[in-house]
Parts: C-alpha cells; structure tokens; sequence
C-alpha cells in the first residue's frame, strides 16, 4: 500500500487478492518496478524499451460485449462488436477474480477517462505488468493529488497478461479475451501484453456513454489556431492525422481522442500514442524528441542493446512501433486538454488510387456520407497478398471502436455541424500523378499549405470548380500551390487510365454505402458519387468553375 491509496480500495469492490498494492505510483517508480521485474529497459536518453510479445496490435476478433438487458438494443452487433453471453460473462469474471486473488504484485491507477468535468468517466485500471500502468497512467488523464483521495471507481479495468481464456467456458474465441460488460461497468483483458487495449477500450466506454449525453464521440486529433478556432482532423492509421495536427503554430488539444459538447471539444485523454515506424528528426521533429525523454514509452523499436540506440526504420518485430508519452511533451500543448468547439473539420484519406484532389470542399450532407464512409486505401506489400491499392473503409473513421450504430454517430456529426457552421474539407493525403507505384505521395508541403488556408478561412475565398466523381467542389488554384496537382485528372499521363479508376473508386465508394443508404436521409443518400458518373464525366466537357 501507498499514502496514494483511495479510501475505497479493491476489497469494497468485491476483490480480494493477496498481492502487493502498488496504488497510484508517478512515472518514475513505475519505471523502477517495470525494470526490476524485467518487463523493459532504459534505451539512451531515458525512455523505457517494451516488448508486447506475440500481439503487437489489437486482437479485433477476440473482443466481446456482453449482451443484456443494457445492450440488446443498443448496439450495433455484428463481426465488431460480437455477443458475449451473462452466462460466459459470470463465469469469465470470476475465474479473473480468481487469478487476481494469487497475484503477487498488482498496480493500480485511477484515473479519468475525458477533460471535460462534466462528461468525464472514473476509470480503475488494475494491471498485472508495471509497464501497462505506467502506460494508462499516461495516455488517460491523471487527477492531482486532492482528487485522488476521494476518487471513486465509476468502470474497472483489468488486465493480466497470464490469464488464459477457455474458449468453451467462456464463450471467446480463441486464448485471448477481451470482454466488455457496460451494465456491470467491468473490461476483463487476458492472454495480451498490448497496451492499447487499454487505452482503446475506455475509449469505448466513452463511444457508447457519451451520445446518450447529446456529446459526439470522435476518433480524431484536434488543435487551436492563433485566432483562438479550432480544428478536429479524422482519419485512420496512415493518413496523418497526428502528424498535421502536431504544428508548431497551433496549441495541440490531443492527437487521436476527442469529445464534442456544447461548449467545447476535449481531449478523452492526457498523453499521445504515436507511430514510430521511420520516425525523424526531420520529417516529425516535435514527436521525435518525445524519444529522447524519460518518462516516454517504446513499444516493439529495435535497439542496440550496447549503445542503446534506437532504431526507428526496423520494421522486423512490427511496422506498428509505438510511442506513449504525456502530452506536455509536445510543445505548445493545451494545459486544459480542451477548446472551443470545432471550426474546422477536416477528413483526412490516404487515396492509393490517386483519384482524390489534395482538397475538396464538403457540404453537411457530403460530410455526413464521408464520415459513414471513413475512407482511406492499403498500398501494396503492407499485407501478404496486397498487390494493388485496397480500398478501406472503416466507418466514422474508428469502426472498431463505435459500439453504437453508426448512424448514431453520423446525425450527431451532421446536427453539429449544422448548429456550429463549421467548414468541413475532405484531404488527400495519398497519391497523385498515378495510383501507388505510378504516381507520387502528396507533397506534405502542398499538403500544409492547403490546409493551412483553410485553416485560416482564406480558401473559402478561391474559385471552385464541381469534382465531376464526387460532387463536391474543389478550388482551381490556391496562392503557393502548385495548380497542376488541384486537378487530378491532369497529373495522370493517360487520362483514360484515370477515368477507369475512378470509375472503380466509386463504385466501391456506392457499393460501401448501401448498408448506410437506408437509415440516412435524402439529402445524404444523394451527396455521394454515383455509379456511371465517373465514365460520364469523361466524354463530357470541362466543368465550369465557380466563384466564391
């Protein structure tokens, strides 16, 4: 026990263990203890060196929600969120307890999950590897010390790595089990040192708490403008999302989770988890020095165990190398983890098909199709068997994460935007000049100078022209752009080639929606591209541009 322990301990939520208590511990014991119990080591610099073992990514298929009185209704049940029956649940947990109860050392953390007062959740994590406390402890938001005492654990979390699943009398799939009970506030994670379980499941917590409370869950980054505006940037792993909000001249909110309420967008959490696959001082300076601290977490990075450098292009453990670290260790950082409500809503997509322009304007209906969308493509050689582009479309840019449906999200979205005015804008972060192999990445410079004048509102004044795919308007020039690359069809050496392409990305785009179709208004069901469009839009002539 320490002098950090609560005044409502294990025992008066029902569990019973004869382990040592490690309550509430700051970074540098935990890094102490994680070191001691051979979990880690110190690279140069001071930053810890894990290993997640054989998970180095969620285990998707083997999460379960238990299905009652709370949930029957009200999730989206499906290959995400698959049913885990009361029954499986009584006996899951208590086998949990059971291991719990012969632990010899248990870390504990509480902590909040959310910035804001009054939408936040108390969340107990109770973890059998110092690491995965040291690790919640940073990317969820810590209470000072005045807090701590009187905390009360609203959700608990537990996590032991050793505990083994019985598929049969647990009713999971497989060894490893990840299994969240909303009626008993309760995650049970065995079987996988992955930390972002962790981080991921109180992030579900919140997607399914939160809309009940009118507050718009998002999978997002977020920051704030010299003008005092925000922005919140969606997109999935590879689009940028972290990297473009992380800007020296903006205040960072949060890089991945966020909260949309009346008065404000908070971040859900209090540090970042950011890739390092080729990380450089260069290309992401602000993140690359988070590596040469202590208190930061490196998840699978390979290291001279000698010098202790590290080395952020080996992709051999993984290519998903991460880093945990607090969120004040990104300069200009918000000390309230929260702003105004959004301004600026930017989709990020990274197009292999080089079909996209580097930016397009969106109306609320088209912004509401492109979040159900969550849009973005695979390039070849990142899975076995990906020769060609692969279309991805991971609905409200975090379908693993949203246990409501997804239209619950999307009318919340569009209701937002409708109230606030904000400017949405769909950004290709991927190809151009071809699809991946023929053509080239976006210039990131081309890419921050269209986001930064829609930013700063200067891109509503250009003209525009109507994208003949998608339906949404795209400027013709933009002062310190490249006009050449506004025009995709143009960076192509065969313009034919192009109009095939973007005949297929559009008939993926329409064949994806069709689940969406009838529970979205007219008005959305008509914002998105139609089949025949593209092959149309080829013999026709150029479009006319219009002027705003």
């Amino acid at each position: 026990m320490t002098d950090r322990a609560p005044r409502k301990g294990l025992d008066a939520q029902g569990i019973a263990t004869d382990a040592e208590i490690f309550w509430n511990l700051t970074t540098a014991p935990l890094v102490e203890h994680a070191v001691r119990r051979g979990e880690g080591l110190l690279a140069k610099n001071g930053p810890l060196l894990v290993d997640t073992g054989k998970f180095t990514g969620r285990s998707v298929k083997d999460k379960f929600v238990v299905r009652d009185g709370t949930t029957e209704e009200t999730i989206n049940w499906g290959k995400i969120n698959q049913p885990m029956s009361p029954e499986h649940w009584a006996t899951l947990k208590a086998d949990f307890l059971e291991a719990v109860k012969g632990q010899d050392e248990l870390f504990v953390a509480d902590l909040y999950g959310g910035s804001q007062p009054e939408y936040r959740v108390n969340v107990r994590v109770i973890t059998q590897m110092a690491w995965h406390n040291l690790f919640v402890r940073t990317l969820l938001v810590r209470p000072d010390a005045g807090e701590l005492a009187g905390f009360e654990p609203e959700y608990t979390i537990i996590n032991l790595p050793s505990f083994k699943a019985d598929p049969e009398r647990h009713g999971c799939r497989s060894d490893t089990v990840i299994a969240v009970n909303f009626t008993e506030k309760m995650i049970l994670i065995g079987n996988t040192e992955y930390s972002g379980e962790m981080k991921k499941g109180v992030f579900g917590l919140l997607n399914f708490l939160l809309p009940a409370q009118g507050v718009m869950p998002m999978h997002c980054s977020a920051n704030i403008g010299a003008d005092g505006r925000s922005a919140i940037f969606f997109g999935l792993s590879g689009t940028g999302k972290t990297t473009l909000s992380a800007d020296a001249s903006r205040t960072l909110i949060g890089d991945d989770e966020h909260g949309w309420s009346d008065t404000a967008v908070f971040n859900f959490e209090g540090g970042c988890y950011a890739k390092m696959i080729n990380l450089s001082a260069e290309g992401e300076p602000e993140i690359y020095a988070t590596t040469k601290r202590f208190g930061t977490i490196l998840e699978n990075v390979a290291m001279d165990e000698e010098t202790r450098e590290l080395d952020f292009t080996d992709a051999s453990k993984t290519e998903n190398t991460r880093g945990a670290y607090p969120i004040d260790f990104i300069p200009n950082t918000s000390k309230e983890n929260l702003g105004p409500p959004p301004s600026t809503i930017i989709f990020l997509t990274a197009d292999a098909f080089g079909v996209l322009p580097p930016i397009s304007r969106l109306t609320p209906d088209q912004a509401m199709y492109h979040f159900l969308s969550g849009y973005t493509a695979k390039v070849a050689g990142t899975e076995i068997g990906v020769t060609e582009p692969e279309a991805t479309f991971s609905t409200c840019f975090g379908a693993a994460f949203m246990p409501r449906r997804p239209t619950v999200y999307g009318n919340l979205l569009k209701e937002r935007i409708a109230r606030g005015g904000a400017d949405c804008w769909l950004v290709n972060t991927g190809w151009t000049g071809g699809k991946y192999g023929v053509g080239k990445r976006m210039p990131i410079k081309e890419t921050r100078a269209l986001l930064n004048a829609a930013l700063d509102g200067s891109l509503k004044n250009v003209e525009f022209r109507k994208d003949p795919n998608f339906g949404f308007e795209v400027p013709v020039s933009v002062p310190g752009v490249d006009t050449s690359i506004l025009d995709p069809r143009s960076t192509w050496a065969d313009a034919a080639e192009y109009d095939r392409t973007a005949a297929k990305l559009v008939d993926l785009f329409v064949q994806n929606f069709a689940e969406f179709a009838p529970h979205v208004d007219e008005g959305v069901r008509q914002s998105g591209p139609k089949q025949g469009q593209a092959q149309q839009s080829a013999q026709a002539p150029a479009p006319q541009a219009t002027s705003v």
